[in-house]
């Protein structure tokens, strides 16, 4: 099996180490994903110095009260495949809400621009985040990474053509709705993710997350689908392929 690593925060002084041990367990390829000015810089570096690295360039909605200056300007440095992590997240409010909605609508028009993928983040503003994407018009490449929704907001996305990408979340005993939404997601739009350093899957729950833990992620969407990890696998690196515009 080999897999897409579709979402993932990695560090510049282990990323060797790291990609080494990603590869070992069949994660041959990972998206490294930028989340304010300083982090897109330092994705660009990690896909500079990795043929298994590619880059997104982007302002997280926490980080939104500081503007976007300089992210567009990168978007065309090599190894950047899509605009993003952005949109809404209500939860912390670490920006305020009127600044990430303007970031998230900038963002949207980017990757319009550059005919771009777009990556979003969403939490607990489901209603405002479709509400922009309606306005500003659906990239034909949208993902909603680490989906938290149930089936109802899996719907809304997938009716509006985007992709979902699944993370260790899909394993956690508690995750009902995420499962609900992995059930019902065709597997032509699914992705998978580890998001790490964040969010190790079930049986690695609270400890820190890497690439190289993919496949337990596949594992459990196989589960929910009723399908062969291998199935997973293939079909995802497909998606992810075709969403990035990677090599197949």
């Amino acid at each position: 099996m080999r897999w897409i690593d579709n979402h993932c925060h990695l560090e510049l002084d282990t990323l060797e180490e790291v990609v080494a041990q990603a590869a070992a367990a069949g994660v041959e390829r990972m998206i490294d994903v930028g989340t304010d000015a300083a982090t897109s810089v330092a994705a660009l570096s990690k896909a500079a110095a990795s043929d298994r690295v590619w880059a997104t360039v982007g302002v997280h909605p926490h980080e939104a009260r500081h503007g976007l200056s300089g992210i567009e300007e990168m978007l065309a440095s090599d190894g950047v495949v899509a605009v993003g992590e952005c949109g809404l997240d209500y939860h912390y409010n670490y920006s305020p809400p009127a600044d990430q909605r303007a970031a998230f609508a900038s963002q949207i028009e980017m990757a319009h621009r550059h005919r771009m993928p777009l990556v979003i983040h969403t939490r607990e503003a489901w209603d405002d985040t479709f509400a922009i994407l309606d306005e500003g018009g659906v990239p034909d490449h949208t993902v909603f990474h680490c989906f938290t929704g149930g089936a109802v907001e899996a719907r809304a996305a997938l009716d509006r053509g985007a992709y979902l990408s699944f993370s260790g979340i899909v394993s956690f005993p508690s995750a009902d709705d995420v499962r609900a939404a992995a059930e019902l997601c065709p597997l032509d739009r699914m992705l998978v993710e580890t998001d790490s350093p964040y969010l190790a899957p079930v049986p690695l729950r609270g400890k820190p997350n890497a690439p190289a833990n993919l496949p337990l992620v596949g594992e459990a969407l196989a589960r929910v689908q009723g399908l062969a990890p291998e199935a997973v696998a293939e079909h995802t690196w497909d998606n992810a392929s075709v969403f990035y515009r990677l090599e197949p």
